[in-house]
């Protein structure tokens, strides 16, 4: 028998009486990390990472009900063994290793292998079944440095800066603003960013995360004195009078996704930077081999593309539904 299993609710453990990352409203969730399509109000209680909570209050509301694990610390539901272990993913992210009778089941939520200086660096953990996430689950989605990707985004900025023209950037609230945030040269000017992005920012810096100062913008801001500054702000900033205000403005995107170009969308969605916070091709298959899983559950992107490449070359694989009805004995 499945010791987890997929329902209408998400990823559920019968034995333990609790969700991971799920939807519509149950008792207990455990929580992998605070974006909003993991992290979803209404639930009765949550257990997540002590690094995360100041974040998913900011989601969530302050009367969650959160209980809080540090990374490696474990704790018995209904005599599951339930632990959480870094992801990488984004501050405060983490894996669930599941445990009951000596079978060993990892969740990994969302994650990536590059350390990004800010939050805990992903960790393999051994188990038999991995779940895994494939955002980026095909041979074409390979990673530049991210060194190189900062290096670009600062001269993209400083051009602009010595034209006197604003320098807009997308990027998702959490996450991938912080991390841009923390690498790039804040000699160059000053950083505002949106009110969104500051929130977390500031929810990270109460939780112990080390940020360069930013400025709030917003529509009190002088246009004057956002010129030739960078504005970091979440793809939905595209529109309205205070945008209009920051004329002349460059805008760019930091996403996985400018790689095939799935990004433009977006007529705004300008010039694009090679960034993400999942996993690329190579990432995928280092943390597959390292768990040494004898299954692999995909989940959240190219599934069926990766669970059939896994399978022809060697690794028994299913698609995260298939864990409705499918039996497994150790």
């Amino acid at each position: 028998m499945n010791l987890l299993k997929q329902t209408k609710y998400g990823i559920y453990c019968p034995e333990g009486d609790f969700y991971i990352d799920a939807s519509g409203k149950v008792a207990r969730n455990i929580v992998t990390h605070a974006h909003a399509d993991h992290a979803r109000p209404g639930h009765i209680s949550y257990l997540a990472t002590k690094s995360s909570e100041p974040l998913l209050k900011a989601r969530l509301g302050k009367k969650a009900q959160i209980q809080t694990l540090g990374h490696g610390e474990a704790i018995k539901m209904d005599g599951v063994k339930v632990s959480f272990h870094p992801s990488g993913h984004v501050f405060g992210s983490a894996q669930v290793r599941v445990e009951h009778h000596g079978e060993v089941w990892v969740v990994s939520g969302d994650y990536k292998l590059e350390d990004d200086g800010l939050c805990h660096p992903f960790e393999a953990i051994k188990c038999h079944h991995f779940i895994t996430e494939c955002t980026f689950g095909l041979p074409v989605y390979h990673w530049p440095d991210q060194q190189e990707t900062y290096e670009k985004i600062n001269r993209w900025w400083r051009e602009n800066n010595s034209d006197g023209i604003t320098s807009i950037l997308f990027g998702y609230s959490l996450g991938k603003s912080q991390r841009i945030i923390k690498s790039i040269d804040h000699s160059i000017g000053d950083v505002y960013v949106h009110k969104t992005v500051g929130a977390m920012n500031t929810a990270i810096q109460m939780a112990g995360g080390d940020l360069p100062e930013t400025i709030i913008l917003s529509e009190k801001t002088d246009p004057e004195k956002v010129k030739g500054q960078l504005i970091i702000a979440p793809p939905s900033f595209t529109s309205g009078p205070l945008v209009r205000s920051l004329a002349p403005y460059a805008v760019a995107t930091a996403s996985g996704w400018v790689l095939t170009g799935k990004h433009m969308g977006s007529a705004k969605s300008g010039v694009g930077f090679v960034l993400s916070d999942h996993a690329d091709w190579d990432g995928l298959m280092t943390a597959i081999k390292a768990t040494g899983a004898e299954r692999v559950i995909t989940m959240h992107g190219y599934t069926a593309e990766l669970t059939r490449w896994l399978n022809e070359n060697g690794t028994v694989s299913i698609e995260i539904d298939d864990l409705q009805h499918q039996q497994y004995q150790l």
